[in-house]
């Protein structure tokens, strides 16, 4: 229970006795009311509008109920001050002895403190990556990954049912011009001089392995054969090699899947034809035409007759193609039928991270999505905005096709994945963001995972002299949760402890809004509060956390310490970074 469930429940319970005092009638339910940290701490530690919610119930002012109410509070030792506040509004400060209870809390939960049930066990699965198996995972791909990783930890941290998903297209041209590059390297591999790489097929080194990996399982067998022979099998053997490869470089960075999904597969075990099927049946395929593109100006257009889906009855901005002129799905269909496989697998919630270039994909999908599900699942799609990575102060441009790329693996390599991690979580997911290496290798406050790492490190050090200047002392969690931490009074340490109090509110925060880089933002500045109290004690020898011939102080301020340790830990398993316990 969180600080602000338990001081609802105190408030509801004092409700019942105000009301029977002044004869009110309560309703059955008590209206749903707020309880949370007013925008100003010099306004108090509690802010509720309680006395507002139940002006319409009780069929008084909100003043008179905020007034009843404060005078009933007032005599409860939990508050050290309570008011009335504006149009109704209750402030509350709370006494040291809640704060301490909540520090007990803490310790017990251990790293599940912040853990909530919002979710209710629904399934939701999440998509990220999604990189086609054409060339190696970098820079390109980094945000997207490290974002639906830690997306995927808050949602299961508040009590969702998190399938992680990666869906790649291996059915493509990319894919061909994928088998025709192993080609030409396994031609090299050989021995054969090919020259430059022709235009048109992918340039960097990166597929010599995989040719060298072919030339290993199939020796000579390819040459001289024509491309219908060998295109296929090449194909096939190309795409596993660049997912096996994939899968090694998401693993450097801590980062797993669930499920893999190919559209290959989509389309060969018939699921576009149930889905076009089922469309049918619900009289939502129709053949008509179509007008030109908006925004464009087209001379010489010609409507032509469509396979068309009705979707603009479920709020798009125009039916949608589902076949080219052809007869052939339109690019679409797959798309579609792939989220129809979700929704068999019993997903009503997924959400898709992408990258901001994938203007338009909401409201294609979205009509879809309804339309099979009869409404009852949901698509979000996260826009992901690129990462500028700078190299020695010079931008360096992503390609693919002219090889020229930063890999997943160097920037691992370079940094750590701890800090590739946490420095791609500072931003929103939606703004731009650059990536300096010789920033994110700073030893310094303005590279936070640097000084939060230092803030873990530091706690635990403390914790490691305590256990040298009190050898007897259980420094353990459990056991720290049973000393008295009555002498914890000071302003810094209730500061502090109400501080780690906020912890479970902004998870729920984060969790709501699909923001993980929230996280990082609390944790630096739980750390900034840690830094302080600690220099506070170079001054005054009172707000040091060892104080040898104070055994009961230094072991409250130990059960304060492993708080902390166990708030930054819990904060840095959502963002996927391992807590240390010493630097060097």
């Amino acid at each position: 229970m969180t600080i602000y469930d338990h001081i609802k429940t105190l408030l509801k319970t004092k409700l019942t006795d105000v009301a029977a005092l002044h004869g009110w009638v309560l309703p059955a339910e008590i209206p749903e009311f707020t309880v949370e940290a007013p925008r100003d701490p010099k306004h108090g530690d509690i802010a509720t509008n309680l006395a507002m919610t139940l002006t319409k119930a009780l069929g008084k002012p909100p003043r008179v109920i905020a007034d009843a109410m404060v005078a009933a509070l007032k005599n409860d030792a939990s508050y050290t001050s309570v008011e009335v506040a504006g149009p109704g509004f209750i402030n509350l400060r709370l006494a040291s002895t809640i704060w301490q209870e909540q520090l007990k809390t803490i310790l017990n939960a251990g790293t599940h403190y912040g853990d909530l049930s919002i979710g209710k066990k629904e399934k939701v699965c999440i998509e990220y990556v999604s990189a086609n198996p054409t060339g190696p995972m970098h820079a390109g791909h980094v945000r997207g990954a490290v974002f639906g990783d830690a997306l995927s930890n808050l949602m299961q941290k508040v009590g969702y049912d998190v399938t992680r998903e990666y869906y790649f297209n291996d059915a493509g041209t990319q894919v061909d011009v994928l088998a025709r590059t192993v080609h030409l390297r396994y031609r090299e591999a050989l021995g054969e001089a090919i020259g430059d790489i022709p235009a048109g097929l992918y340039p960097g080194d990166y597929l010599k392995p995989v040719a060298e990996k072919l030339v290993a399982r199939d020796g000579k067998k390819w040459l001289g054969q024509p491309e219908e022979a060998w295109l296929l099998p090449i194909r096939e053997f190309a795409v596993a090699a660049m997912m096996e490869a994939i899968r090694e470089d998401l693993n450097m960075i801590g980062i797993k899947h669930d499920v893999f999904s190919n559209e290959r597969d989509v389309i060969e075990n018939g699921t576009l034809d149930k889905v076009f099927k089922s469309l049918e049946d619900k009289d939502l395929i129709y053949v008509g035409t179509l007008p030109p593109p908006r925004g464009k100006e087209m001379e010489n257009w010609t409507p032509e007759p469509l396979t068309l889906f009705r979707s603009s009855q479920f709020g798009d901005s125009s039916d949608r193609s589902l076949k080219k002129r052809d007869g052939t799905w339109s690019y679409i269909m797959p798309d579609i039928a792939y989220h129809y496989t979700k929704i068999q697998r019993g997903f009503k919630l997924m959400i898709n991270v992408l990258g901001a270039d994938h203007g338009g994909y909401l409201e294609r999908m979205r009509p879809a999505i309804a339309a099979i599900s009869d409404g009852s699942a949901k698509l979000d799609g996260l826009f992901c905005q690129m990462v500028k990575v700078f190299n020695n102060g010079e931008a360096v441009k992503l390609s693919k096709r002219s090889g020229n790329i930063i890999t997943l693996r160097e920037m691992v390599e370079e940094v750590g994945a701890d800090s590739v991690r946490f420095t791609i979580l500072t931003r929103s997911f939606d703004s731009q963001f650059e990536f300096d290496f010789a920033k994110t290798k700073e030893q310094s406050r303005d590279n936070p995972v640097f000084y939060i790492q230092y803030a873990h490190a530091r706690c635990s050090s403390v914790l490691r002299h305590a256990a040298e200047m009190f050898p007897k002392a259980d420094l353990i969690a459990s056991a720290l949760a049973q000393v008295d931490l009555s002498v914890l009074t000071s302003e810094d340490d209730i500061a502090l402890i109400r501080f780690l109090c906020n912890w479970p509110k902004l998870v729920e925060a984060a969790a709501q809004t699909r923001e993980p880089h929230r996280v990082s933002f609390y944790l630096y500045e739980l750390a900034g509060h840690f830094h302080s109290f600690w220099n506070k004690g170079k001054d005054d020898a009172t707000l040091r956390f060892l104080i040898e011939d104070n055994p009961a102080l230094t072991m409250a301020r130990m059960a304060l310490l492993k708080g902390i340790t166990t708030v930054i830990a819990s904060g840095l398993a959502v963002i996927g970074v391992k807590p240390l316990e010493e630097m060097r």
